[in-house]
């Protein structure tokens, strides 16, 4: 699908214009098989794999992105936290291998994905991949004994493996339309039963909690060296170069949107599809500019631009998502955890669900 094409679609995806209203039949047509296929795993016809600890699957039911990974990253460092060894499963998605892998800090995004490669360094927990996410499961688990949760970055739809915490993540877009893909952005039926739902922005469709996505006050070179964001634009003057964004993401408008709102000018934007390969001789033109990109692109981009300032976003969740997914654990997965390798759940505090979305 070409560029334009693909973004025409993306954006009637925001309203029920022509667009939608004619894509409408082949909507219908894939709810029908969605609820086939969810069928076949409620009745046993298709198998429902588990894990040998307990899974928190977090995914979203829109296509596009919704802010996953990062909401992924501070549930491991939660999880880290409250002392529970925690471990990361993913496809991967975007990679150029399909084998399963461990993800290291030395792994190429190209082999891994680029998702899994910043999860890694950001928690330092096991992270593997493969295409059926119960093969990155046991394999994390016979190279790591000591993990007693595993996190599952996306795969709400992937019913062929058991889990047992659901989050649902929305970004500001909502369920948009409301429709089902190709008209829509919905890849299932929304409302549908889970059991804790994060919402970035005002647009709610439910009960539910709510997470408050920023840019951090600094941005990282690939040596670790940090530049305060108030002081890039002083730092651009100085060195007489221009501040050149570029992103690879699902929302990249969002990216360039929160960097104005810091106070910076760009002179340049370059909005590339998610998981871009960052392989065009672009990069090697651009002298007078300085490179501005997100985590996620900077684990692709550093291999060629090493001075790319790679700006963090933050996430700050509401402290009763915590309780409720603290009430979770204890509820779901207490006796699984403290039956694996002695592992205590006492120090969890649980609190009431009546918090918790519905």
């Amino acid at each position: 699908m070409g560029a334009a094409l693909r973004r025409a679609l993306v954006n009637s995806w925001n309203r029920r214009g022509a667009l939608a209203v004619f894509l409408w039949p082949a909507a219908a047509l894939f709810g029908v098989l969605v609820n086939i296929r969810k069928r076949l795993y409620e009745i046993g016809l298709l198998r429902i794999q588990r894990a040998a600890v307990p899974v928190i699957v977090v995914g979203n039911v829109v296509a596009g992105g919704g802010g996953k990974t990062p909401l992924v990253i501070a549930m491991v460092q939660y999880l880290q936290s409250r002392g529970i060894k925690s471990g990361v499963i993913s496809r991967g998605y975007g990679r150029n291998r399909h084998d399963c892998l461990s993800v290291s800090d030395d792994s190429l995004a190209e082999d891994v994905g680029d998702e899994p490669l910043l999860i890694r360094k950001k928690t330092g927990a096991p992270v593997f991949v493969a295409l059926a996410r119960i093969d990155a499961a046991r394999e994390l688990l016979a190279r790591n004994p000591n993990v007693t949760v595993l996190v599952c970055d996306d795969g709400l739809q992937h019913y062929g493996m058991h889990r047992d915490i659901e989050v649902c993540v929305f970004d500001e877009r909502g369920v948009g339309n409301g429709y089902l893909l190709p008209a829509g952005p919905l890849r299932e039926p929304w409302p549908r039963p889970t059991d804790l739902v994060l919402y970035a922005g005002a647009d709610r469709t439910g009960a539910g909690f709510s997470v408050q996505r920023m840019l951090s006050d600094h941005a990282r070179r690939a040596d670790g060296s940090l530049i305060a964001l108030g002081a890039l634009r002083e730092f651009a003057r100085q060195s007489e170069k221009q501040l050149w964004a570029v992103a690879g993401i699902a929302q990249p408008e969002t990216f360039f949107a929160m960097l104005r709102e810091r106070g910076l000018t760009l002179s340049r934007t370059m909005a590339l599809a998610d998981h871009a390969a960052f392989d065009r001789p672009d990069w090697s033109n651009a002298d007078g500019h300085i490179l501005v990109c997100t985590e996620k692109d900077a684990m692709k981009l550093w291999r060629n631009c090493p001075d790319a300032l790679a700006v963090p976003l933050v996430v700050d969740i509401e402290p009763a998502f915590w309780s409720a997914l603290d009430q979770l654990l204890v509820t779901r997965a207490g006796a699984r955890l403290s039956s694996i390798h002695g592992h205590k759940t006492a120090g969890i505090a649980g609190m009431p669900r009546d918090q918790g979305p519905a």
